[in-house]
């Protein structure tokens, strides 16, 4: 087995680009080539995730509209066409399945298998995968099943997100130095967020009251 990041490699931060230095090392690292390999899979389903990006641009346009422009051509171009791309990536030498999982399970796959646990329960929060923000369920032997999800637009890891990004960091890269900093300081304004932004009913019935534009999120462009 053998994991690595790209970043480590092209020694770019959070680097988005194709993990083809990463890919190449895990294959040396454990002996194989592309052609011994019975499954490649990715992380996600682009597919839905477009879906919400369109659905999302088209009801609050034309606010977004910037963040439309900079989003597409990447989208047309490459996100679209995965299997094109991880083939050249393979350097077009496997020929086999691509499975693309649930963003969701695929977090909970990267927790619960390499975990010492036959069984265990389950909770994934982030900003957002496909629709998903938010789920729960249980891992059993080599099964995982999520039994509940809370969706877009309603997301804690969204809310995180804004508020990095109002004190000035970068979102998708800051947040860990929010939650440094969150010791040093005084919850002043925790009655205001959950009157304001807020309406608690448990992690799966959270959702953001009207004062909190999705609109007012396209300056998170990479969340989207």
């Amino acid at each position: 087995m053998a994991a690595a990041q790209e970043e480590h490699f092209t020694r770019k931060k959070h680097d988005s680009g194709f993990p083809g230095h990463a890919i190449d090392f895990c294959l040396r690292e454990v002996g194989l080539t592309p052609e011994q390999l019975d499954y490649v899979g990715f992380y996600d389903k682009p597919l839905l995730t477009f879906e919400r990006l369109l659905e999302t641009y088209l009801a609050y346009a034309p606010a977004g509209f910037k963040s439309f422009l900079r989003a597409m051509p990447l989208w047309l171009k490459q996100k679209l066409h995965l299997p094109r791309e991880m083939s050249k990536g393979l350097h077009g030498r496997y020929r086999k399945k691509y499975v693309f999982t649930q963003h969701h399970i695929s977090h909970a796959a990267s927790t619960f298998y390499p975990s010492p646990y036959d069984e265990a329960a389950i909770l994934v929060i982030d900003g957002v995968g496909e629709w998903a923000t938010c789920s729960f369920g249980v891992g059993r032997g080599n099964r995982i099943e999520l039994s509940a999800e809370l969706y877009f637009p309603h997301s804690l890891g969204l809310l995180y997100s804004a508020f990095t990004s109002f004190t000035g960091f970068e979102v998708n890269g800051g947040e860990y130095k929010l939650m440094g900093l969150a010791p040093y300081g005084e919850p002043r304004y925790a009655d205001l967020i959950l009157d304001k932004l807020l309406d608690l009913r448990g992690c799966l019935g959270t959702h953001f009251r009207n004062s909190l534009k999705i609109g007012r999120l396209d300056k998170i462009n990479p969340l989207f």
